[in-house]
């Protein structure tokens, strides 16, 4: 079944909210229970991207949102904040065709790609990112933004080694 994309209401952001709790949980089965516990991204986060344009929901046949990208601008990349699809929908391809909506998106925009950091361990992050067309980023590739984003996580107590940053060209 085809799920449509489209940019999140304001109404909706409860939900996006509780869709990345969902996502969050698989990390506690593989013994990451602290990042399976950490709060989803704040309302005001989600509501400024709204209002930006750049909070993206898939939703069901009755548009009720299943997965949502939150984008944000860095160094002039699109930079996918946040990905995250309600894990009773995941391995259907929908996240791989959000990102595709969202690099038609930047594609539009005039943006050169798409950047993202996520766990270069972790099977549905890193190794499923690269499938999806990104590649990681070596030290001297990182833009003053990303590296700025990696301590940023680094000061939260995710584990800089297991940390990378990664892009796909986009158009």
């Amino acid at each position: 079944m085809e799920h449509s994309s489209r940019i999140a209401r304001p109404d909706e952001l409860a939900e996006v909210q509780r869709i990345e709790v969902a996502s969050g949980a698989p990390f506690r089965e593989i013994g990451m229970a602290r990042v399976a516990d950490m709060p989803p991204l704040p309302r005001e986060a989600l509501a400024a991207g709204q209002r930006a344009g750049r909070l993206w929901v898939t939703v069901d046949p009755a548009d009720r949102p299943i997965a949502f990208a939150l984008v944000d601008l860095v160094d002039g990349a699109a930079h996918v904040q946040q990905l995250s699809v309600d894990p009773a929908y995941a391995r259907r391809g929908i996240g791989r065709r959000l990102l595709d909506e969202v690099a038609r998106w930047a594609a539009g925009a005039g943006l050169p790609a798409l950047t993202l950091t996520t766990f270069r361990s972790v099977p549905w992050n890193g190794p499923y990112y690269a499938r999806c067309g990104f590649r990681e980023l070596a030290a001297s590739e990182l833009t003053p933004g990303l590296v700025g984003l990696l301590a940023a996580e680094a000061a939260l107590g995710l584990d800089p080694a297991d940390r990378m940053a990664m892009r796909r060209p986009v158009g």
